[in-house]
């Protein structure tokens, strides 16, 4: 079996489990933290909601710089849970796509992530994709504290 289709089957089991804790936002709590050295509940969720389309970043980009010179990115806080359910859809259909549209031995390349121009790490694709599954997870398990 190609690692693409284990991805893909893995995406297919792990998507339900996103949506359906998604589902369970609890709508006017945007700013809750469990403690205060927490990120509030609309980060948490808006990870969870656009992590899938990072499996497409390291198919489709050499590099990620989180933090290019100039720049600041923080994303906006969602207004409904609707949102986050519709950012799921999106970064998982983009996902979708990248792996199936590459193939095994592009994902053995290495990918890079760098801040500021400085490398972090630099890993085969295909170990950067699977860590991402497991970080899904992480941020899963904390919107059901």
């Amino acid at each position: 079996m190609k690692m693409t289709e284990l991805f893909l089957a893995q995406m297919d089991r792990e998507t339900p489990l996103s949506r359906r804790v998604l589902e369970r936002v609890p709508e006017g709590r945007q700013d809750w933290k469990p403690h205060e050295k927490s990120a509030p509940l609309w980060y948490v969720a808006h990870l969870v909601a656009s992590m899938p389309n990072w499996t497409a970043t390291a198919v489709l980009q050499d590099s990620l710089d989180l933090n290019p010179a100039g720049t600041s990115y923080r994303p906006e806080p969602w207004k409904a849970p609707a949102e986050l359910l519709a950012l799921l859809e999106e970064s998982t259909r983009k996902a979708r796509e990248a792996l199936a549209g590459t193939t095994d031995e592009h994902l053995l390349t290495s990918w890079k992530l760098v801040s500021g121009g400085r490398p972090l790490s630099e890993t085969p694709r295909y170990i950067v994709i699977s860590d991402n599954f497991s970080h899904i997870a992480h941020h899963r398990a904390q919107l059901t504290t």
